[in-house]
């Protein structure tokens, strides 16, 4: 059974991580399937470019990683004092650049004019992240 991160993640004790993911079932990330002869290595470059921009968009600095053919690891450090920086509009701006979010937060941020009922409820979603996000630390 797995353990859930808020569980797993305490960074009071350390801002550093060591993740790991890998397939299962003979499946390839990357290189080449011996047995089929199928290339996979096209995947390599697309994970590294999406480490790339997690990274610039949530509070994370990757400090290595290594991509083989059937899992990857990366290391990573979270930078709170940058996390905490950010404004309510640049949390749901980042998040917004990833997640499609509600039709509400969708409007706000495509620049459509709300009411002040709207407003409110675009910054309790944002409170009600930002405050998971803090339990989970």
């Amino acid at each position: 059974m797995t353990t859930p991160r808020k569980r797993q993640v305490h960074l009071g004790t350390t801002p550093y991580y060591h993740c790991m993911v890998r397939c299962v079932r003979r499946a390839y990330l990357c290189g080449e399937d011996k047995l089929t002869g199928k290339s996979f290595e096209h995947r390599r470059g697309w994970i590294v470019e999406q480490l790339k921009r997690l990274s610039s968009t949530f509070a994370i600095d990757i400090c290595a990683y290594a991509v083989m053919s059937n899992h990857y690891h990366v290391v990573l450090r979270v930078d709170v004092e940058r996390a905490k920086s950010w404004t309510a509009d640049e949390i749901i701006r980042r998040w917004g650049s990833l997640f499609n979010g509600s039709l509400l937060i969708q409007h706000y941020l495509n620049g459509t004019p709300l009411s002040a009922t709207e407003q409110l409820l675009v910054a309790a979603q944002n409170c009600r992240k930002m405050v998971h996000t803090q339990t989970e630390q």
